[in-house]
C-alpha cells in the first residue's frame, strides 16, 4: 500500500465533499433546499470514500503492515476531519433553516 497515494485519495474526496458542502450553505441562503439535501448526500458520499480510504490503512497498520510516517496522511486525516465537521454542521443547520422558511411562508400567508 503507497500511503502517500491514499493520503492523496482521502485528501480529494474530503475536499470533493467540502466544496459541496459550501455549495449546500448556498442552496440554503437561496432557499433551496431540495437543492441542498442533494448536495449533503454528495458530501457525504465523499467523504464516505475518504473515511473508507484512511480505514485501509489503519487497518493494515493494525495487522502488522510496516508503513513510513508520512506527513501526508497526517494532513489528509486533519482535512478528512475538518470536512466531517462542516458535513455534521450543515446537516444540523439545513432542517432549521427550512423549520425557519416554513415559519415565515406561514406568517406571511396569515397577513
Amino acid at each position: 500500500m503507497d500511503i502517500n497515494q491514499t493520503a492523496m485519495t482521502v485528501i480529494m474526496n474530503s475536499c470533493n465533499g467540502r466544496d459541496k458542502v459550501d455549495e449546500c450553505y448556498k442552496a440554503i441562503y437561496e432557499d433551496d433546499f431540495a437543492k441542498a439535501k442533494k448536495l449533503l448526500d454528495e458530501a457525504n458520499d465523499e467523504i464516505l470514500k475518504a473515511h473508507r480510504a484512511q480505514t485501509e490503512v489503519i487497518q493494515a497498520q493494525a495487522a502488522g503492515e510496516d508503513m513510513e510516517y508520512s506527513l501526508l496522511f497526517i494532513h489528509a486525516q486533519d482535512t478528512l476531519m475538518t470536512s466531517d465537521s462542516q458535513l455534521r454542521t450543515a446537516q444540523s443547520i439545513l432542517p432549521i433553516f427550512m423549520k425557519m422558511n416554513q415559519q415565515k411562508i406561514t406568517t406571511e400567508e396569515e397577513k
